[in-house]
């Protein structure tokens, strides 16, 4: 909010107004109008599609070509040497979950999935895109999307900028009926899984179904904005998400867990944490693993007992759900084991960074719970089925950066 009077948190994340609920929405919605009025947004001329890159930055700099921005702002996970992701932001026709051409993984919860449609209701808008990975085939044979999309980062961008987490950022816009077309073909057939999106999927849906309840025909509440990744081009990164539990002694949770995994007691200290994220990983090769530590005390559990684990789950979910880390992790240590709710009151997440987890876990005085990334492929199998993973288990990146491509429903 201090950063810029004219940063787009004060459109996706307004704040509240005391004792006026849903009044932020209508804020939100006057700054937009507002915006376009000064001519700080101004609307593309005709309809587009956008090639987005994502790049590490180290060294870059636009030498002339688009504007070179250099701002701050929240992280997308971290930042790998050599990083890079391309993709398409444009409007997606809506489908449901059932119709099996837009998957999602994770399950939502009621209460954000209104805000983010009184939202876009207050707004007219959609204020920032999903983030969709779909399988464009092989590099041998790219399709027309793939050379559409080489083809035109060969140009000057629209824009760039260069974030405060090393990211450079490009755009460019595909206008060429021809093109849009080619690019609309080619990925008809092809089905896309939610990687980040799935309230706002979720209140695109409830938004449309709103407008033809109240008898609306065609319109813009038909489409959602979304950025499509070629997964096959550009392999999807998750990161881990760990769990905090407060006021859960170390000790304990590891005398518990001796239940029904093998205990092994580690290195201690916070500095010694990247020596228990490397054990982590050589143990998850194996199976779920998982690491429970406390700034000074740390174990690794692994080898879950098979009869119960099996005991442990719910029924009616698949051998591939039941199999993931995070299932065994959910239903057998948190719930079955520490006799918890696995809920956000009850055990907190922490997204990638695992000192920082375990600090959380001092200040808490609990314990942190370190875990390995959820597999690609494991999400895209769990996701085929039809089923969700646990909450909580992926954390795909990099993410779209908000502000860069808006979409509003008057200029649909």
């Amino acid at each position: 909010m201090a950063a810029d009077p004219h940063n787009v948190v004060r459109l996706i994340l307004p704040r509240p107004v005391a004792g006026q609920p849903g009044e932020e929405y209508r804020h939100a919605a006057d700054s937009l109008r507002q915006w376009q009025d000064e001519g700080i947004l101004i609307a593309d001329p005709g309809p587009a599609l956008y090639v987005y890159e994502q790049a590490a930055a180290a060294g870059a700099s636009s030498n002339g070509q688009g504007r070179d921005l250099r701002v701050s702002g929240g992280g997308n996970g971290g930042t790998r040497a050599g990083m890079i992701q391309r993709g398409l932001i444009g409007a997606l026709r809506l489908t449901p979950p059932d119709a099996g051409i837009v998957l999602p993984h994770e399950d939502v919860s009621p209460g954000p999935v209104a805000g983010r449609l009184q939202l876009m209701e207050a707004t007219q808008a959609n204020l920032e895109p999903i983030f969709l990975l779909y399988d464009g085939g092989t590099p041998d044979e790219p399709g027309a999307t793939a050379r559409l999309v080489t083809a035109t980062v060969a140009g000057q961008p629209l824009v760039e900028a260069i974030t405060a987490d090393g990211v450079r950022h490009r755009l460019w816009a595909l206008t060429d009926p021809g093109d849009l077309a080619a690019i609309a073909a080619d990925l008809a057939p092809r089905q896309a899984l939610i990687a980040d999106g799935h309230h706002r999927y979720a209140a695109y849906l409830q938004l449309q179904d709103r407008r033809r309840r109240a008898g609306a025909g065609p319109g813009p509440w038909d489409y959602g904005l979304a950025m499509l990744v070629d997964s096959a081009a550009y392999p999807p990164r998750i990161g881990a998400i760990h769990r905090v539990v407060p006021d859960l002694d170390v000790h304990d949770a590891a005398k518990l867990a001796g239940a029904a995994f093998s205990v092994r007691s580690l290195p201690a200290g916070i500095a010694d944490v990247p020596a228990a994220v490397s054990a982590l990983a050589d143990a998850s090769a194996d199976g779920p693993a998982f690491v429970v530590a406390d700034g000074e005390h740390a174990y690794l559990l692994t080898d879950p007992d098979p009869g119960q684990a099996r005991a442990a789950m719910p029924a009616g979910q698949s051998a591939q759900w039941r199999a993931l880390p995070a299932s065994v992790l959910q239903e057998l240590l948190i719930i079955q084991l520490w006799g918890l709710t696995d809920d956000e009151n009850t055990v907190r997440t922490v997204h990638h960074d695992a000192r920082a987890a375990v600090r959380t876990a001092q200040e808490a005085c609990g314990t942190a719970v370190l875990c390995s990334p959820m597999s690609p492929a494991d999400v895209y199998a769990v996701a085929a089925r039809g089923e969700k993973v646990p909450r909580k288990s992926t954390s795909f990146a990099p993410k779209p950066r908000t502000g860069l491509v808006l979409r509003t429903f008057a200029q649909s």
